[in-house]
């Protein structure tokens, strides 16, 4: 079986350009005795907004792999696919995010509901899972909750990893589920019942993305109570190494944390908690790189200052455009996005502090962080101009992205 390693990051870079940058923060990581395998991702909704298809992020990997001569394991995530989207990735990619989003909730005839009773009525009262102090309490309704919510989804799983295995050796591949893109999250006793049904239908996954209690907005940091999110994702840590035990599911199964950049007040927790457990790890980025590199032309100045702003005018003449496919996924209070006549008279260090992820710093604006999250659309019409102003400024903005993925994201989550 192809090794994923016990600690995996999923690295985006929507324009392609930053990969040797990404990697080496790996091998710092490997410098300092922590094996840490990178996987790049990129999603059929970012490939077609900036152009681009999976054999390109394929091609990127390879690259900066070959130019480190890293000996390592890597992948590439064939990154939230569906049943109809699978085909174009599989040529190119040994790590599947399988979305069964559009299936939860999708409700159950009523035998399967009565076939979904009778296997799981055993359960019925109380569960015990070693390490977690009060039972789980299982009723009848609880059952029909859980069928009515997953049962089809499951299933959806199962058909699109049968369709990538027709193509695949299945040693070769990684399988994630992805179940994070909902408006409600899983409880532990929920994903305890979504790693059974993935067992029995024998789906291997090595990853489970669950969505967790909070809000986890694109690019910024966490919201929610960390006294609540701790209980619950330790208690999802204990639930995954009782399923491993007792449902035949692969023993590096571990828990995948999707939007998962710039969580900074999560890692000292999550941290804290893999290594007390002994459990890995998966945590899947995105949109950082592309704010580093935007913050790296701001920081620049001249006509990378010029371009940013042209940036942020056209994402406020957008903003509904751009926001919309991420609505979801984000927490913008317009009251304090800045009139582009305001911001066109900013300079450099204005700009670089409000979007620089810093929350003890006056100047930082997360609404506008996130405005610019979304704007990648924007630079990928420009790509031209943006690629070259990226060439003129490699090693500054290079050394945004290491330092983001090294300083800011390995070091509190892995080290």
């Amino acid at each position: 079986m192809k090794k994923l390693g016990k600690y995996s990051f999923g690295v985006g870079d929507r324009f392609m350009q930053e990969g040797p940058f990404q990697l080496s923060a790996f091998m710092a990581a490997r410098e300092l005795g922590v094996e840490i395998t990178p996987v790049w991702n990129k999603s059929k909704r970012e490939h077609q907004t900036v152009g681009t298809g999976p054999k390109t992020v394929r091609e990127e990997a390879d690259s900066a792999i070959t130019s480190a001569n890293w000996q390592e394991p890597y992948f590439v995530d064939a990154d939230h696919i569906t049943y109809d989207s699978a085909d174009e990735f599989v040529p190119y990619s040994d790590f599947f995010t399988i979305d069964v989003a559009n299936q939860i909730d999708a409700g159950v005839s009523d035998e399967e509901l009565e076939t979904f009773k009778t296997e799981n009525d055993s359960y019925l009262g109380d569960l015990h899972i070693e390490g977690i102090d009060s039972p789980f309490q299982i009723t009848h309704q609880f059952l029909e909750l859980v069928a009515n919510k997953y049962y089809r989804a499951i299933k959806e799983a199962k058909r699109i990893y049968e369709k990538i295995v027709a193509h695949k050796n299945h040693d070769q591949i990684v399988i994630e589920v992805s179940i994070d893109e909902v408006d409600s999250p899983q409880s532990p006793l929920e994903l305890f019942f979504i790693l059974k049904m993935l067992g029995e239908a024998k789906v291997p996954i090595r990853t489970i993305a669950p969505k967790f209690i909070g809000r986890f907005n694109k690019g910024v940091d966490y919201e929610g109570d960390l006294n609540v999110f701790e209980k619950e994702f330790e208690e999802c840590l204990m639930v995954v190494s009782h399923c491993i035990a007792n449902f035949g599911l692969p023993p590096d199964l571990k828990i995948s944390v999707h939007t998962g950049s710039d969580k900074f007040s999560l890692y000292p927790i999550i941290n804290k908690l893999i290594k007390k457990h002994d459990s890995g790890l998966h945590l899947k980025t995105a949109g950082t790189t592309w704010l580093e590199e935007v913050i790296g032309l701001a920081e620049a100045g001249g006509q990378g200052l010029d371009f940013v702003k042209e940036i942020y005018k056209q994402a406020m003449d957008q903003y509904d455009k751009l926001t919309g496919p991420y609505s979801t996924v984000l927490n913008i209070n317009k009251n304090l996005l800045p009139s582009f006549e305001e911001a066109s008279k900013w300079d450099s260090k204005k700009f670089v502090n409000s979007l620089n992820h810093d929350k003890n710093h006056t100047e930082y604006n997360p609404s506008m962080r996130q405005l610019f999250h979304t704007a990648y659309k924007i630079a990928a019409e420009k790509q031209d101009e943006f690629f070259d102003l990226l060439k003129v400024h490699k090693d500054l903005i290079g050394n945004r992205v290491f330092k983001n993925i090294f300083d800011r994201h390995i070091k509190p989550l892995y080290l």
